[in-house]
C-alpha cells in the first residue's frame, strides 16, 4: 500500500490507497482538510473567501503520525488498527491540550465501513461520508433555518438543500470549543446523532471542511468571520421599521401606505414593492399601468424618510423582452436529460444562472436601468434559491458544475451579483432580505428572512429558536417576519394577539419586518384591541435604534449575533444550556417571548454572575434563580443586565407613557 506523511510547503500530506488528505492553517486558531480520491487537490474556495495569513508548525513523527499546530488548534494524524490516517484536533489552552473533534473508531474491521469513505457516482463526483465520534454531552448549534423545533441541535438529521423555508448554512458551533464549517455546496446531510455525528455529500470532488477553536462563543465566531467574511457596515435606516405584504398593487396605493404612517406618527424606514409589480415576468422593470411615475414616488418616499425596497424575482417567461437574449447565450440553468430545464410559476418559466459571470451582469445592468437607475437601492433577493422541485435538484446544471456538486452556492452566488452590482453603481449601504443562505452570505449584506410559514403561535416559536441557530450560523443580520405568511385567519382575537405577541419578539431581532399574505398587514389594519400594542412595540423599537446600532457595529467587527442563546454570554453557568425560549439581544438585554395563545404569565430563568433589573417595573432581582414574570397582552418580560441606567431609563420613560 502507497503510504506517505509529507510536508509541503505550509501544509501536511497524507497519502494512503491512491486517495490524498492536506490539512493546512486558515486564519487564526483554524484548520482547513481537504481530502480526495482524485489525482489533485481542487482549490477552489467556496465559503472560505478570505485572504488568509496564517503559519503552521507541523511535526512528521514517524511514516506513520504527525501532527499540525495553528495557533489554539491542532491535528494529529496517525494510523490505527482499523484506519490508516485517522484524524484527530486538539483545542490548546495555556499549557494544556484536550480533544475536540475526532473521527469515529471503529474498533474492529468487521463493522468499519470506512471513517472517510468515496463511493464514485456520475460526472467524475463521489457519494462521500466523514464520520466523526461522539462526545459526552456535546450540543450543537447554528445550520442556518431549519425547522427543528429545539435550538441543541443534537439528535437531528438536516438535509442539505435549499428552500424559502429552510436556509442551510453549513456551519455548526460545539459546546466542546469548537466551530465546524462544510465548505461542499453539494447535496446531501448532516446527522447530528448519538453514536455519531456524519457529514454526507452526494456528490463531490473532494470533502472540504474547516475547523477553528476558541475559548468562547465569541472567539469561534470572530475567526469564522475572518475567514468567510465580515457583514459590512450597517446602514441606520436599516435599523427601523421595514412595511411589507403581499402585496401593494399599484402606485398610489402604496404611497398612501406611506403617507398614513406618516400621518399617524409611526415609524417607516423601508416599504416594499413585493412581485408582480412588472407586466411580464422577467421584464424586470415596474409595470406602467400600475406604476405611471416611479420618479416621482421615489422622490416623495425620500423627503418622509422612507427607503423603497423592491422584489423583482430571477424567473424569465417567453415572452419577455429579456428571454431571446438570454436563451441565445446561454444565461439560464439547465438541466441533465433537458427536461428540466424550465421551473413552474404560472406556467413554465426559465430560471437565471446566478453561477455564470455574463448572466450576472446582464441581470445586473437591467435591474440598474430599471430600478436603481430611478433611485431604488434596496433589494429583497426573493428567490434567490432554486426554483426546481425538490425531487429535481439534482437534475439541474449550473455554469460551475451539476446540481449534485453546487446546489447549495445558488443563494451567496446570487447575493454576491447584486452585491457587487451596487458597490459598483455607487451605493454603499447594502442590506438585502433574502430566502435563502449559505456560508459567506453575510459578506454579502445578507438578511435572511424564513419565507412562507404560517402565522401560527407553533411557528412563532419554532422559528424563534431557529432564528437563534441562525445567529450561530455566522449570518448576524436575521430578519423577522412578523405575523407570519400564509393567514387562514386574519380576524379572529387569536389571530390579533399573535400579530401583538409576534410585534413585540420582533422588536429585539436585528431587523424588524413584517410581511404577509393578508390585506390587513398595516398596524392600524389588522383588527380588535391590537393597534395599541403594535404601536407600543413599533415606537419601542425606535427608541432602541441607537442599541441596535451598537450591536450591529459588533457584529461587522468581530461576528458578534446580536440576537444570541443566552449560553453564549453565561457559559459559567450550566443551567442556560437548556434555556432555550428566551434570549439575549446584545450583551444587556434577556427577552422572553410569549408564543402561546392567552398565557399572561411565564417563567423566565435570570442566568447567575450579574444582578437584573425588570424592564418595566425597575425591580431588580439577583441572578441565579427563576422567577415568574408578568406578561399582560401589554408587553413580554424583558430584563436588563446589571443597572445599565440608560435603558433601564428607556424603559422607564416608554412605560411612564
Amino acid at each position: 500500500m502507497d503510504k506517505r506523511i509529507s510536508r509541503i510547503d505550509n501544509r501536511l500530506v497524507y497519502t494512503s490507497d491512491r486517495k490524498t488528505l492536506v490539512i493546512e492553517p486558515w486564519g487564526p486558531d483554524g484548520l482547513r482538510v481537504r481530502s480526495t480520491a482524485l489525482p489533485e487537490i481542487d482549490d477552489r474556495q467556496w465559503a472560505l473567501t478570505e485572504p488568509v495569513d496564517a503559519q503552521a508548525t507541523i511535526e512528521i513523527i514517524s511514516d506513520a503520525e504527525a501532527t499540525i499546530r495553528n495557533g489554539k488548534i491542532s491535528a494529529r494524524i496517525q494510523d490505527i488498527f482499523t484506519q490508516s490516517g485517522h484524524l484527530q484536533f486538539f483545542k490548546h489552552t495555556g499549557d494544556t491540550s484536550a480533544c475536540i473533534l475526532s473521527e469515529q473508531d471503529y474498533v474492529v474491521h468487521a463493522h468499519n465501513p470506512g471513517t472517510r469513505r468515496f463511493k464514485s457516482v456520475d460526472d467524475g463526483l463521489f457519494e462521500s461520508e466523514v464520520h466523526f465520534a461522539p462526545r459526552d454531552e456535546e450540543r450543537f448549534y447554528g445550520m442556518g433555518l431549519n425547522a427543528t423545533d429545539t435550538l441543541n441541535l443534537k439528535g437531528s438529521v438536516i438535509d442539505l438543500y435549499q428552500r424559502h423555508v429552510k436556509h442551510v448554512v453549513p456551519f455548526v458551533v460545539s459546546s466542546e470549543g469548537y466551530g465546524f464549517l462544510w465548505n461542499n455546496p453539494s447535496l446531501g446531510r448532516v446527522e447530528f446523532g448519538n453514536n455519531m455525528t456524519r457529514w454526507v455529500s452526494c456528490g463531490c470532488k473532494q470533502m472540504d471542511y474547516y475547523v477553528t477553536a476558541g475559548d468562547s462563543y465569541a472567539d469561534i465566531m470572530e475567526n469564522y468571520a475572518d475567514v468567510t467574511g465580515h457583514a459590512p457596515e450597517f446602514p441606520w435606516w436599516a435599523s427601523g421599521f421595514w412595511q411589507c405584504k403581499l402585496r401593494y398593487e399599484t402606485q398610489e396605493e402604496f404611497l398612501n401606505v406611506a403617507r398614513e404612517f406618516k400621518r399617524r406618527g409611526l415609524p417607516l424606514s423601508v416599504l416594499v414593492i413585493d412581485f408582480r409589480h412588472w407586466d411580464i415576468t422577467g421584464n424586470w422593470k415596474l409595470d406602467p399601468e400600475c406604476w405611471p411615475d416611479p420618479e416621482a414616488m421615489v422622490k416623495e418616499c425620500d423627503e418622509m424618510g422612507v427607503r423603497i425596497m423592491i422584489s423583482p424575482w430571477t424567473l424569465v417567461d417567453e415572452t419577455s423582452e429579456n428571454f431571446a437574449y438570454m436563451k441565445e447565450h446561454g444565461l439560464f440553468t439547465g438541466s441533465i436529460d433537458g427536461n428540466k430545464d424550465t421551473v413552474g410559476f404560472d406556467g413554465p418559466k426559465y430560471q437565471y444562472d446566478p453561477t455564470n459571470p455574463e448572466a450576472a451582469r446582464y441581470l445586473w445592468s437591467k435591474w440598474k436601468q430599471n430600478y436603481f437607475d430611478i433611485g431604488i437601492r434596496t433589494f429583497w433577493l426573493d428567490p434567490c434559491d432554486d426554483f426546481h422541485e425538490i425531487q429535481d435538484f439534482d437534475q439541474v446544471l449550473y455554469h460551475i458544475g451539476p446540481g449534485t456538486e453546487v446546489h447549495n452556492y445558488f443563494p451567496v452566488a446570487h447575493q454576491k451579483n447584486i452585491y457587487e452590482g451596487l458597490v459598483a453603481a455607487g451605493e454603499s449601504e447594502v442590506v438585502t432580505i433574502c430566502r435563502s443562505s449559505w456560508a459567506g452570505s453575510q459578506r454579502y449584506g445578507a438578511s435572511p428572512a424564513v419565507h412562507d410559514i404560517m402565522s401560527s403561535f407553533e411557528h412563532l416559536a419554532t422559528y424563534m429558536k431557529a432564528g437563534l441557530n441562525l445567529s450561530m450560523s455566522g449570518i448576524p443580520w436575521g430578519a423577522s417576519e412578523i405575523g407570519g405568511f400564509i393567514t387562514h385567519d386574519n380576524s379572529s382575537p387569536r389571530f390579533h394577539e399573535l400579530m401583538v405577541r409576534w410585534y413585540q419578539y420582533a422588536v429585539f431581532t436585528p431587523v424588524f419586518r413584517t410581511h404577509g399574505k393578508r390585506p390587513n398587514n398595516e398596524a392600524w389594519t389588522i383588527g380588535g384591541e391590537s393597534y395599541p400594542h403594535i404601536r407600543a412595540a413599533m415606537l419601542l423599537r425606535e427608541r432602541l435604534r441607537p442599541y441596535v446600532m451598537v450591536q450591529m457595529k459588533l457584529a461587522s467587527e468581530k461576528g458578534l449575533p446580536p440576537m444570541r442563546p443566552v449560553f453564549f454570554d453565561f457559559t459559567e453557568d450550566p443551567q442556560t444550556a437548556d434555556v432555550e425560549d428566551q434570549f439575549l439581544f446584545g450583551p444587556d438585554l434577556l427577552v422572553a417571548p410569549i408564543t402561546r395563545h392567552e398565557v399572561r404569565s411565564r417563567e423566565v430563568y435570570l442566568p447567575t454572575g450579574t444582578e437584573w433589573t425588570d424592564a418595566w417595573t425597575g425591580e431588580k432581582l439577583p441572578g441565579g434563580q427563576v422567577v415568574e414574570a408578568d406578561a399582560p397582552i401589554e408587553r413580554i418580560p424583558v430584563y436588563v443586565r446589571g443597572n445599565n441606567p440608560d435603558l433601564v431609563e428607556l424603559f422607564k420613560e416608554l412605560y411612564s407613557e
